[in-house]
C-alpha cells in the first residue's frame, strides 16, 4: 500500500500517522456493512465512517478502502445493510475487521426485509440500502446508499464507540433530557 506525505498550506509535511492521531479524537460509532449477492456467500466489513447524508431523499454514506476484499461483492450486489453495533458487540466488530477467515462463521443473522442483505443479530440498529453512487476518495471509495428500510432493536442497548484507537461505551445519560438537535 502506498502512503503519501502531503504538504499543508504552510508548506509543512502532514504525516499519515499525525492525521490518524488527530482524527482519532473524533469519537464514532461502529457499523458492519454487509451484503449478499444472489447465490453467493455473504460479505461484510467493519466500518467507522458510516454517516447520515440526507433526509430527503433518505441517503447514508460510508467510506471503504480501495483494498477491501468485501467491497467488490457489495458493489456487485448493489445493496447493503449497515448494522450499527451495540456496546456488547466488540468481538463481532473485531471479527469483521479481520483480514482473514470466514467472518460469518457462527454469526447469527437473517436477511434484511428490503434487500436481503445480512442483518446481524444483536445490532443496535440497521439501515437497509441500495447503492446510489460511488465516488473516489483518495485511498478509499465513498459509497452513497438510498435507504429502503431501517429499524432499531426494541431494547435499544448502548452503542459501541471508537475513540483514540480503543472501544468505549457511552456514558450514562444525564437527567437534563435529550441533547438538542444540531
Amino acid at each position: 500500500m502506498r502512503v503519501h506525505t502531503e504538504q499543508t498550506s504552510e508548506g509543512s509535511r502532514l504525516e499519515p500517522a499525525q492525521l490518524r492521531h488527530v482524527l482519532g479524537h473524533f469519537c464514532t460509532g461502529i457499523a458492519v456493512i454487509t451484503a449478499r449477492e444472489d447465490g453467493r456467500e455473504p460479505v461484510g466489513f467493519t466500518c467507522q465512517s458510516f454517516v447520515s447524508l440526507s433526509l430527503a431523499p433518505p441517503l447514508v454514506s460510508f467510506s471503504v478502502s480501495r483494498f477491501s476484499r468485501s467491497w467488490p461483492g457489495i458493489q456487485r450486489a448493489g445493496r447493503f445493510c449497515a448494522n450499527i453495533l451495540s456496546a456488547g458487540q466488540e468481538q463481532l466488530c473485531r471479527r469483521f475487521a479481520a483480514t482473514d477467515g470466514d467472518r460469518f462463521a457462527g454469526v447469527e443473522w437473517r436477511a434484511s426485509p428490503a434487500t436481503g442483505s445480512p442483518r446481524l443479530a444483536g445490532a443496535l440498529a440497521w439501515v437497509d440500502c441500495t447503492i446510489e453512487a460511488v465516488y473516489p476518495g483518495g485511498d478509499h471509495r465513498i459509497a452513497v446508499g438510498r435507504v429502503q428500510d431501517l429499524g432499531v432493536t426494541p431494547d435499544e442497548p448502548d452503542p459501541l464507540l471508537f475513540y483514540l484507537a480503543r472501544y468505549h461505551r457511552a456514558a450514562p445519560t444525564t437527567p437534563n433530557g435529550p441533547a438538542p438537535t444540531p
